[in-house]
């Protein structure tokens, strides 16, 4: 396991969401012009058995981002993932550092509607787009 407190890169906080992100990751944040934007370093224990980044870690890294932006979106209140589609644009390599923005699109009072794109500083290599169960109360 990482220790996402570790990670130092310029501009950039660690994001402690638990001992999963912390696994898979670790992950990053910064505050940007129009919300928070998220960011992780791809390593060679992201890659696949063809040398690129697994989707699969692509799409967990879409899923982290998202739901931090929902949380603080709805008060710190509990949510959990309901959907989460994904359209794989290009490949990410080791050792590129991705970035992603999360919009949220619209708040119901069960429901957090979200839309981003993962990139390679300006490359997109992920579109993804989903729905977000509001669990706990305010």
């Amino acid at each position: 396991m990482n220790d996402a407190s570790q990670i130092t890169r310029e501009g950039w906080q660690p994001l402690l969401m638990g001992e999963f992100s912390e696994f898979v990751g670790p992950f990053l944040w910064r505050r940007g012009e129009k919300g928070n934007i998220f960011a992780f370093q791809a390593d060679a224990r992201h890659a696949n058995i063809n040398g690129v980044v697994h989707g699969g870690m692509l799409v967990t890294f879409a899923d982290q981002a998202f739901g931090s932006t929902v949380y603080e979106a709805v008060g710190k209140r509990k949510c959990a993932t309901a959907q989460l589609n994904t359209h794989f644009i290009g490949a990410v390599k080791p050792g590129d550092f991705l970035e992603c923005d999360a919009e949220v699109v619209r708040i119901t009072r069960s429901l957090v509607f979200m839309r981003g794109m993962l990139r390679i500083e300006d490359r997109p290599v992920l579109a993804a787009d989903g729905v977000w169960k509001i669990l706990g109360t305010p």
